[in-house]
């Protein structure tokens, strides 16, 4: 027995409406589900792309941050090391100008002492001459 024709005509709009289906929704939207996963992927891959670039640029800020901060130390010790010695040889003239002056000082104060004895012997041989003149009433020689 064969069967009724109305079964082939359902199979046929069945058949149909599959590639209908097909066409019109399922790649469409297939389609779509894809173009939506790949633009996923190469998001996450650019966002990976771009983390890894931070990270590379911060450990470089760092190493560039850390070199300045080793080069103004350096800078920072040299100039300390530089005002330590210009203190050290100002102090050093000062003290060899503070010497000398002490010397020449103490040079003028022998030589007006030794000026002043001498003056101090002559005016006191004067004044027991002029005291012994007195004393006695006459010159004494």
């Amino acid at each position: 027995m064969l069967p009724d024709l109305s079964v082939f005509w359902v199979i046929f709009f069945v058949l149909l409406l599959t590639i209908i289906v097909d066409r019109l929704l399922l790649r469409p939207v297939l389609k779509v589900m894809q173009a939506r996963e790949g633009a996923i992927r190469s998001a996450r891959e650019l966002a990976e792309r771009s983390a890894n670039e931070a990270r590379a640029a911060a450990a470089e800020f760092e190493q560039k941050t850390a070199a300045a901060r080793a080069d103004i130390y350096k800078q920072m010790d040299e100039m300390r090391r530089t005002a330590l010695s210009e203190r050290n040889e100002i102090m050093a003239r000062t003290r060899a100008e503070t010497d000398a002056d002490v010397a020449a000082a103490s040079n003028r104060l022998k030589a007006e002492t030794e000026d002043a004895r001498r003056r101090l012997e002559t005016d006191a041989e004067a004044l027991g001459g002029i005291v012994a003149e007195r004393i006695l009433g006459r010159k004494v020689s």
